[in-house]
């Protein structure tokens, strides 16, 4: 049966260390030899408590840590002690005769606190097993082996400027890798190694804090924290790390802004316009951002009239500008005073204001070279019109403020007076006209004088001057429009027909002072009735107009009121027809009068000259294509030299044919026999040309030249056809056609070849050659 394991507690005090072994609980209660009652034994398997081995140790031998032991073993080795699990055979062996468990190295909590292992008895012969297995722990214990670390260090930090005692900063956490169950390996404690006396640290937590108040960011912005932790609960023998925490201090808008100096001093040219850069001011604030911004402004009224400030995009500058025309002449120096103020004020900090500084500006305005200055901006003239040339119309003036006495010029620009309506005196800028104006035609002229030193042309202005057309009474009155009217045949007596209306041009006598007046007394067929505000009414007289075909012309006399008075005639013409029941036009006696059945007269003549026109230009036509006709038939009778010259091409010449022996190409029938000496090549052009014979005394005959020529080219056997080498060539001996080659062609007795048919039989189109080839040789003289 199987035996009582007992567990050795094994003491290593000579190596520094003691592995244990947690005592059994033993199966029996008693044993042999004892007195008393009999307890009966229960079988167990294997019961382990946990045992320990100091980490780190580590000396010459395997250290021995425990032992297995069974009560069947009988010390005869049969018994063998297997040890597996979690580092067995490796980090642990065991004795498989005794039971001795081993520690080969050296081994580190912080990689791995326990080992799980499995322990059994067997049979060395059969490794049948005596005891069941069993599991027991075998656990690292801790040392004091690693220092805190600080994973997240360095730290950066930022606090405000100006804080209050204890503001919190950060916190700073360190990590310790040993057992934190045992002992005090892993208990930290902060403190402070540099840094004192601006921040503290929590010993426990790690949080950073102000330890003085009123930290200044412009003293000193950033400063550098060494924090330390060390184990062991800060005692001696522990070990510590340390980290850096950099604290910057933001910044607070707690200081004004300041001048640097309480006066300042500018100059500027007294041309400077509008916006022109005097100056620049700028405050000094050592704050940041927009704690620094400021806004300046002019606290005098004398200065803001004529110069403004403002701030620069950076808001830093002040930049001061000229605001109105300066004057050197008028004023020399202004002196003012300019504050700046910070624009984002903190009412935390109002107790170190105020936020705002004042100091004074002094511009010296510099004189300048300056153009000629008018006595008025713009200059208004009037002149009555149609006045003579050489009216005078008014006069400018203009002076130098740097020399009064300095000269000046007169002249007016082409561009604004091109009709040159008006002249103006150099000396003393007098303008006369030059033209007779008409207000109806023009009535504002807008002139531009230049006025130029005489000492510097280069200094010049220019004014607008306005000249009006005054109006005279010099147009009489006449009709609005012109009135072409009809009455209906069936109107009644004293109806109104049409109010005619009245236009003056002038402005003396307008169209509310003309007064209308039509034909008076019992034979008058319309009445006129002025109506005083520039119009007529007409009217049917009681006695209604007798109807007739002609228009009825009325007579209007129009005269205005103006010194001295116009008046001018007018017509009429009221057309009386008959009308619809409705009151609209039906017909018109002019109308009926006026559209005959036929065409007019001047239609008539407008057809008639139309059919001139067009027979003449036939005719013209008709005989230019005569004469053009006339002109060729002349050219194709006479002129023949032109045609000849026209088709002399005698080919390309040697380079078509040095590459062809062309003596296959001749007809061996009909060529003639060698003659003696070296053979003459006909595939090129010869070095010699045959002797033309002379031409024939007399008169010169075209035709008997052209035969001539052609007579002396048949029978030079020297010159092949070089056009034609190529394109005609001997189809051989057995063709029914015979040869189309005229290389070795003969003469015939009179050195003309004749065609095989009459040319005359060929047509129209070989008129001309039939006429040349076919042409009788002219008999020998």
């Amino acid at each position: 049966m199987w035996g009582l394991v007992r567990l050795l507690l094994a003491w290593l005090g000579g190596w520094g260390c003691m592995g244990r072994l947690a005592a059994p609980v033993p199966a029996w209660a008693g044993s042999r030899g004892h007195s008393g009652p009999t307890l009966l034994r229960t079988r167990r398997s294997w019961v382990w408590n946990q045992f320990f081995v100091i980490e780190e140790y580590s000396g010459p031998e395997p250290v021995l840590i425990g032992k297995l032991h069974s009560d069947v073993d009988r010390g005869e080795g049969r018994t063998k002690y297997l040890l597996t699990g979690e580092g067995a055979g490796t980090v642990f062996v065991i004795d498989e005769a005794t039971g001795n468990i081993h520690v080969t190295k050296s081994l580190d909590r912080e990689e791995k606190a326990q080992y799980v292992l499995l322990a059994q008895a067997v049979d060395r012969a059969s490794n049948r097993p005596l005891e069941p297995p069993s599991e027991f722990i075998i656990k690292v214990q801790d040392i004091n082996d690693n220092p805190p670390v600080f994973p997240l260090g360095p730290y950066h930090a930022t606090v405000p400027e100006m804080s209050n005692v204890g503001t919190s900063v950060i916190q700073v956490t360190a990590h310790d890798a040993d057992d934190p169950s045992y002992g005090n390996s892993a208990k930290l404690v902060y403190t402070v190694l540099d840094g004192l006396p601006f921040f503290s640290v929590d010993p426990q937590t790690g949080v950073v804090r102000t330890a003085i108040p009123n930290m200044d960011r412009e003293t000193q912005e950033e400063f550098l924290v060494v924090i330390q932790a060390k184990d062991m609960g800060g005692h001696m023998g522990g070990l510590s790390g340390s980290t850096t925490v950099t604290v910057t201090l933001s910044d607070v808008n707690d200081n004004p802004p300041k001048f640097p100096q309480s006066l300042y001093q500018f100059s500027v040219v007294e041309t400077a316009g509008p916006g022109t850069l005097v100056g620049r001011l700028k405050a000094q604030d050592p704050d940041l951002g927009d704690n620094a911004l400021m806004a300046y402004s002019i606290l005098d009224g004398e200065g803001s009239e004529v110069f403004s400030i403002s701030t620069d995009s950076q808001g830093q500058d002040g930049l001061l500008t000229v605001r109105k025309p300066l004057d050197f002449e008028t004023r020399r120096s202004y002196t003012f005073r300019v504050e700046a103020t910070n624009t984002l004020i903190d009412p935390a900090y109002l107790r170190r204001g105020p936020f705002k500084d004042v100091a004074s500006v002094r511009v010296a305005v510099q004189d300048a070279p300056e153009p000629p200055v008018f006595t008025q901006a713009t200059y208004h003239l009037a002149v009555p019109e149609n006045k003579a040339p050489g009216t005078l119309v008014g006069q400018i003036s203009a002076s130098d403020l740097d020399s009064p006495a300095s000269p000046i010029r007169y002249s007016i620009l082409p561009h604004s007076d091109p009709e040159r309506c008006f002249s103006i005196e150099p000396e003393d800028g007098t303008i006369r006209t030059a033209v007779r104006l008409d207000r109806e035609a023009r009535v504002w002229h807008n002139l531009t004088v230049l006025a130029t030193e005489l000492d510097s042309s280069a200094q010049s202005s220019r004014v607008q001057v306005a000249i009006q057309t005054l109006d005279e009474n010099d147009n009489a009155p006449q009709l609005a429009e012109p009135y072409d009217i009809f009455v209906c045949d069936s109107a009644a007596p004293g109806q109104l027909i049409q109010v005619i209306r009245a236009l003056d041009r002038d402005e003396v006598g307008n169209s509310s002072q003309v007064s209308l007046q039509g034909p008076v007394g019992p034979d008058a067929n319309f009445t006129v009735r002025d109506n005083r505000d520039g119009s007529a009414s007409l009217l049917l007289p009681s006695r209604p107009a007798p109807p007739r075909q002609a228009p009825y012309l009325v007579p209007i006399e129009l005269w205005d009121w103006g010194q001295p008075a116009l008046s001018s005639t007018a017509t009429v013409t009221v057309s009386v027809c008959r009308c619809r029941p409705d009151g609209s036009m039906a017909s018109c006696w002019p109308e009926a009068q006026l559209s005959p059945t036929g065409l007019s007269t001047g239609a008539l003549l407008a057809i008639v000259t139309c059919m001139g026109t067009l027979l003449a230009l036939v005719v013209l036509f008709v005989a230019l294509r005569r004469q053009k006709q006339e002109a060729l038939m002349v050219l194709e009778e006479e002129d023949v030299r032109e045609n000849i010259i026209t088709y002399d091409d005698e080919g390309g010449g040697e380079e078509d044919t040095e590459a062809f022996d062309i003596t296959a190409l001749q007809n061996p029938d009909g060529a003639a026999p060698p003659a003696a000496g070296p053979p003459v090549r006909r595939d090129v052009l010869p070095r010699t040309r045959a002797p033309r014979q002379p031409r024939p005394p007399g008169p010169a005959d075209v035709a008997q030249l052209l035969a001539l020529r052609l007579r002396e080219a048949d029978e030079d056997p020297s010159v092949p056809p070089y056009d034609s080498v190529q394109v005609y060539g001997y189809e051989g001996r057995g063709s029914s056609c015979g040869s189309l080659s005229s290389l070795g062609s003969g003469s015939e007795a009179g050195g003309v070849p004749g065609p095989a048919e009459p040319l005359d039989d060929w047509g129209p189109l070989f008129r001309t050659l039939a006429e040349l080839y076919g042409a009788k040789e002219p008999p020998a003289p």
